[in-house]
């Protein structure tokens, strides 16, 4: 099963002498680039299987190990000091509302920046201010967020501090009075959102059933599962095995 990256692992491009990153070729032509960690011996991070498709993931930033079954969909952030801090003020009843917000901001933006490392780019060349080249990467256009109302709201505002220009659609979702299931009340995307990949934002995933209404919509609209990646902060051990089952299907 595949996991993100331990602390302290090497990341960045590999040495001329060693195998070359994952990639695969695209309907444009270009070459599409996965990146991952290299794992170390003792870190207890097992080597990434090369045939999965790590634009279908889900980052989150949780402290439980990854239940078996799962699947390598699934992105744990590492978790390290700075991440504990921040869940330990958000969980604490005594912080304040402004550290909260702050805290709360700081994980967000980890987790969101997380889920853009999963999308595909593609290698390009550059020139600095001093003439020199430079082998960069660009990341693939055609990207969009939706976020479930209203908890994934408070998710946007980190998206767009890492993408100043980017679309967000909004869906609501709320129990029905009588039988107790979601049930999609409004929905909004962008028109052209079957043709992009979306960062789906949900920041509590418990039992799974918002978001599984949410991918039917979006599925409804167009939208392959296979590029919809769920961003969420904390979640049950049953929830991401529930969602993830039923978008396989």
């Amino acid at each position: 099963m595949e996991a993100m990256p331990c602390q302290n692992q090497r990341l960045g491009p590999r040495p001329q002498d060693e195998e070359p990153a994952t990639t695969a070729t695209g309907g444009g032509g270009g070459s599409r680039l996965i990146r991952f960690a290299e794992p170390s011996e003792d870190s207890g991070c097992p080597s990434p299987d090369s045939s999965s498709s790590s634009s279908n993931g889900v980052a989150a930033a949780a402290v439980t190990p990854i239940p078996a079954g799962i699947g390598p969909q699934l992105k744990l952030l590492p978790m390290n000091d700075q991440l504990r801090e921040l869940q330990t003020i958000i969980r604490d009843k005594k912080s304040s509302r402004g550290d909260f917000v702050f805290s709360a901001d700081r994980l967000i933006r980890l987790v969101v920046e997380e889920g853009l490392n999963q999308l595909p780019y593609t290698e390009c060349t550059v020139t600095t201010p001093t003439g020199h080249k430079y082998e960069g990467v660009r990341f693939e256009k055609g990207n969009c967020g939706v976020s479930i109302m209203r908890s994934g709201e408070a998710m946007e505002q980190g998206l767009r501090d890492c993408c100043r220009s980017i679309r967000i659609g909004k869906i609501l979702i709320q129990s029905d009075e009588e039988t107790q299931r979601a049930k999609v009340y409004y929905a909004k995307f962008p028109p052209d959102i079957y043709r992009r990949k979306v960062l789906l934002m949900y920041p509590i995933l418990s039992t799974g059933n918002t978001v599984i209404e949410a991918v039917k919509v979006l599925v409804e609209h167009g939208v392959q599962p296979s590029v919809i990646i769920l961003l969420s902060l904390f979640s049950t051990p049953h929830g991401p095995v529930l969602w993830l089952l039923v978008r396989a299907k």
